[in-house]
């Protein structure tokens, strides 16, 4: 198992895009897996033949312990094939390896599926789970093949039927009324849930609210973007914005730029800024653009373009998700005034752009007040306040929003 990232030790194994007898090129891939960052896939390092599977769907790769066994071939010429040193299957530790691959299969039994592998067979004897009911459960799988989730959806919804036929409920069992389903949460929002509350946990979160007036940045956006993706071939949105405005704010209060390591505090030179994109299944993953105040408009532009869109694809790198040292999440996109975000550790603050939205403001100028039509946008900002106290939260956030009023724009596109 390759390295992943910085930081990473283990990874799941997701799917085997290659079976044992197939062969594989150098660098193609052949196994899907997922950290506790991305999703990705990993590639053979040779060319051979997929002689053994190590790790099976659903378990643990440590990284730099053995997942697969390739037989490697040379071919030197036309008429002659030896295996080279890649062809370890003979290797005495290796061959007395448990082929955790494919599950031992009793045609006897009257199991339909002989595709079971160990971490079912263990999840079905813990749950009392008999051969017949194994049986007919559905394989969603390769070849139809039932998989750990098919036998943990399956699992979930007998129990549901049990306790409703029951009449009871116990504590902790939730609310599960006839005609419901149950489905059992994903790797990533499982991990998810997991980070959310050692974050809540680890930092006493405050958030402070400010309004902006977004107009002279909605009146150059309107009136650039079509010059802008003509020249660049690129559309700009208003997260680059967002983005340069959080970066010069951050240079004013590097206080905000920092981590926490136990009882130390790192103060970071660079200024990598994640952005929370929401994925097409509903989940959310915060990719990185590092040294942001080291970008032109137009550089920004297109990193933000190409890793939103990489997200979605699920085409990001490990090294897309590292080395963030504060976040912003865009929450007008989906129509949202504001919220309060949870901050990404070990940073110490996130903040959230709200909806820009027409709203009647009093506007004060040298000859009085008057009442006019401006475009305002709410700003959250959530930071730790072990370390960030309301004068440098709160005066970073203004700084922000004098940043996004009093725009330093291009004239020419």
């Amino acid at each position: 198992m390759p390295k992943m990232g910085e930081s990473i030790m283990e990874a799941t194994v997701l799917n085997w895009l290659k079976q044992p007898g197939d062969y594989v090129e150098a660098d193609e891939f052949i196994v899907e897996v997922a950290t506790d960052k991305i999703d990705t896939e990993v590639p053979s390092p040779i060319a051979g033949y997929l002689k053994k599977v190590l790790v099976p769907v659903g378990s643990i790769a440590e990284i730099g312990k053995p997942i697969c066994i390739i037989d490697s071939v040379i071919t030197l010429d036309s008429n002659e094939v030896i295996n080279d040193s890649y062809s370890i299957i003979e290797d005495e530790t290796l061959a007395n390896l448990t082929d955790l691959s494919l599950g031992s299969f009793n045609p006897n039994s009257g199991q339909s599926n002989p595709w079971i592998s160990p971490l079912i067979k263990q999840i079905c004897q813990q749950e009392k789970v008999s051969q017949r009911e194994l049986s007919e459960i559905a394989g969603s799988g390769l070849d139809n093949r039932v998989t750990k989730k098919d036998v943990l959806n399956y699992i979930a919804i007998r129990n549901s039927k049990r306790v409703i036929a029951s009449g009871t409920l116990s504590q902790g069992t939730g609310l599960r009324l006839p005609g419901d389903e149950v489905f059992e949460m994903d790797r990533m929002r499982k991990m998810i849930s997991e980070r959310m509350l050692d974050s809540k946990r680890i930092s006493p979160h405050v958030t402070s609210f400010l309004e902006t007036d977004m107009t002279a940045m909605v009146q150059w956006r309107e009136k650039n973007k079509i010059k802008f993706q003509e020249k660049y071939k690129e559309p700009i949105t208003y997260t680059p914005l967002l983005f340069m405005a959080t970066a010069l704010a951050i240079k004013d209060f590097p206080g905000m730029n920092i981590s926490v390591e136990g009882n130390f505090i790192v103060q970071h030179a660079q200024i990598n800024i994640g952005m929370a994109v929401a994925l097409p299944n509903g989940n959310l993953i915060v990719p990185v653009i590092h040294e942001v105040d080291k970008l032109s408009l137009v550089d920004l532009t297109k990193k933000v373009n190409d890793l939103s869109n990489r997200a979605r694809l699920n085409k990001l790198k490990p090294a897309d998700l590292e080395g963030g040292t504060f976040s912003i999440s865009n929450i007008g996109s989906f129509g949202n005034l504001m919220g309060t975000p949870i901050i990404v550790q070990p940073q110490v603050g996130i903040l959230a752009f709200g909806l820009i939205e027409k709203k009647a403001s009093v506007v004060s100028r040298p000859e009085g007040d008057s009442i006019e039509v401006r475009q305002k946008m709410f700003i959250s900002h959530s930071y730790d306040h072990r370390i960030i106290d309301g004068n440098l939260g709160g005066g970073f956030l203004k700084r922000v929003s004098d940043y996004l009023e009093k725009f330093n724009f291009p004239e020419e596109i």
